[in-house]
């Protein structure tokens, strides 16, 4: 029976991701330079209707009938996940999938029929950068790391393909009003006679003069990004911005062909929490920069958030997680500019060997400048 109070407990049809090629029946993938779906056994090419051309608008969905679960229940779905028991990443896999490595740290995963009810996406960014420039990418950013153990870039290097993982943010839009209460600094100077070494000098002093204000000030906020997964470091996921937003595109399956989705973790209201922390602290920037003068003293803000809306998206992410000398490496590419972030592994021989040389160095420098007096 379905239980209106929570319509995330109510059993769904599955919807299975899967493309199978009309010429010889080998799965399909989504090619992320041609931006069509790609047969790799016999090269039949499928184009994806309106990619690239935004068609169809991508509609925001109103954020207080989410809270009240009266969201349709067109804008639910159910995807079969298996939950990490090491980082607790929810990873979707196909009905053929019983037990694999989750790809953010490495750690074997056996799959089961749990299900993840949420809410659907609306968009997404499709990949746009392929497996292999992505490994070269970050094989490149390994080799700038001279500290990096040589063991973990030659295993990088020699590993297996990075996993395309479409990883889940909520977007926020809201209309603002905020009314403050503050002070104004001017800043002036004032000459002063002081005794210095026995003499009487005039230096000039800095002083700043307060004056009341108060005011209003107002802004839109138009997809304010907050990452719906903890499975990821997020210092990694804030590194790889920014996003070229205003390319999404409405959310298509087909898109996922060949790539996994991982099902978010943050809940619309903790994600709602994060957004308006950002707003908050761009409208304290606001109200800052409406006081004016050389410097501001900021009261009491008072906002109000009206027409507040959102949408799940997914956005693109190459992952590798590699695990050496019983330690997990991770590190993540940005699917559409090739941006890498990820763990800065450290070599305490080349460490050492580093000291050693620098106090060599010091010691030689040292030498010559006493032989030189």
């Amino acid at each position: 029976m379905q239980d209106d109070a929570n319509p995330f407990d109510v059993t769904a049809p599955e919807e299975e991701h899967r493309f199978p090629c009309d010429q010889c029946g080998a799965d399909m993938r989504f090619d992320a330079q041609a931006g069509e779906l790609k047969c790799d056994h016999c090269g039949n090419v499928v184009e994806i209707e309106g990619h690239g051309g935004h068609v169809t608008a991508i509609h925001e969905l109103d954020f207080r009938a989410a809270l009240d679960a009266q969201l349709p229940e067109a804008e639910i779905e159910e995807t079969r996940v298996a939950k990490c028991p090491n980082c607790g990443a929810q990873v979707e896999f196909d009905e053929r999938t019983h037990a694999d490595e989750c790809p953010f740290c490495a750690t074997p995963v056996v799959t089961d029929t749990g299900t993840h009810r949420h809410i659907k996406p609306k968009g997404l960014l499709p990949f746009a950068v392929e497996e292999s420039a992505a490994r070269d990418a970050m094989n490149k950013w390994l080799g700038r790391l001279w500290f990096a153990p040589n063991g973990l870039q030659q295993y990088a290097r020699k590993g297996r393909k990075m996993s395309g993982i479409y990883v889940p943010y909520w977007t926020f839009d809201a209309d603002t009003k905020s009314r403050y209460r503050g002070e104004r600094g001017t800043v002036y100077y004032v000459t002063k006679t002081v005794m210095r070494d026995g003499k009487r000098v005039q230096v000039r002093e800095q002083r700043v003069r307060w004056s009341p204000k108060s005011g209003r000030v107002a802004r839109f906020f138009d997809d304010v990004l907050v990452l719906a997964s903890r499975s990821l470091p997020k210092r990694f996921t804030d590194g790889l911005a920014p996003w070229d937003l205003a390319a999404l595109e409405p959310y298509r399956p087909e898109y996922l062909a060949g790539f996994r989705a991982e099902g978010y973790s943050v809940e619309l209201p903790d994600g709602y929490s994060e957004a308006r922390m950002h707003m908050d602290q761009v409208i304290l920037r606001d109200v800052k920069f409406d006081i004016g003068g050389d410097r501001q003293r900021v009261h009491s803000v008072d906002t109000s958030v009206s027409d507040v809306t959102f949408k799940h998206v997914l956005l693109p992410v190459w992952l590798a997680a590699y695990k050496y000398r019983g330690k997990t490496y991770r590190f993540v590419v940005n699917g559409r500019s090739g941006k890498v972030q990820g763990e800065r592994p450290w070599s305490w021989i080349k460490i050492t060997i580093a000291v050693i040389l620098g106090l060599i160095a010091a010691a030689v420098v040292g030498y010559i400048a006493s032989q030189s007096q």
